[in-house]
């Protein structure tokens, strides 16, 4: 069994430490945690860390280090919380010292496999859980504050500048009428055959294309 706490979300975590500095009762449960819609089906989970930190007991009553630091102000609370998680780790502090604020999450779970044997599933969410621990402290690394979600947003390609609309061409060509005249003296047949070429640009609007049309109809067809 894996001797460090470990989370799928270390967020949760975070986020119940915020609500305990506004409001710590004097027991914290399961319930409590469900009660703020945190860690769904891992509430426990949450409850162990904080045990594991030392500001719940192992029945989860409020003790008295939990308190007198969750009452702190933001000013004093980073270096009273970086004392906590300094004594919880402590196997990990004297083997590495000060640079384990600093250490990579691929260190981290090299040293939480290493430690308590674990997968390296459990090994990755014991080193999340550290790094949210370590953040609030106040050593975050880079892309390391598990309370926010990213900012960043994929890069979006500008859009390319409509082409300069190009004016319609229509090409109007009409043959000669071609008259046939019948073998009877009483009978005269006419054919006519009129060929309409219409280029049209590309990008014109649907008003571009009905005036074309509109055009061709008056000057042509009613004639």
């Amino acid at each position: 069994m894996a001797s460090h706490p470990y989370i799928s979300g270390p967020g949760s975590v975070i986020q119940m430490i915020g609500y305990l500095r506004k409001n710590f009762p004097s027991s914290v449960t399961s319930e409590t945690v469900k009660k703020f819609s945190l860690a769904p089906n891992n509430e426990s989970y949450v409850i162990n860390a904080l045990q594991f930190i030392g500001v719940l007991d192992g029945e989860g009553k409020r003790t008295k280090t939990g308190h007198d630091i969750f009452v702190l102000g933001d000013d004093a609370f980073p270096k009273s919380f970086e004392g906590l998680i300094k004594d919880s780790y402590s196997d990990l502090f004297e083997i590495r010292g000060d640079d384990a604020w600093t250490l990579s999450r691929g260190e981290l779970i090299s040293y939480f496999r290493t430690t308590d044997k674990t997968s390296e599933v459990i090994g990755g969410r014991q080193a999340g859980l550290f790094q949210a621990f370590r953040s609030l402290a106040g050593y975050a690394q880079a892309n390391e504050n598990p309370t926010k979600n990213s900012s960043s947003k994929p890069r979006q390609t500008k859009p390319r500048a409509a082409s300069p609309k190009k004016n319609a061409e229509t090409k109007v060509k009409i043959d000669k009428p071609l008259i046939q005249e019948a073998a009877g003296p009483s009978r005269r047949d006419m054919a006519m055959t009129v060929r309409i070429e219409i280029n049209l640009p590309a990008n014109g609007s649907q008003e571009t294309y009905d005036a074309i049309f509109k055009s061709i109809r008056a000057n042509l067809i009613d004639e």
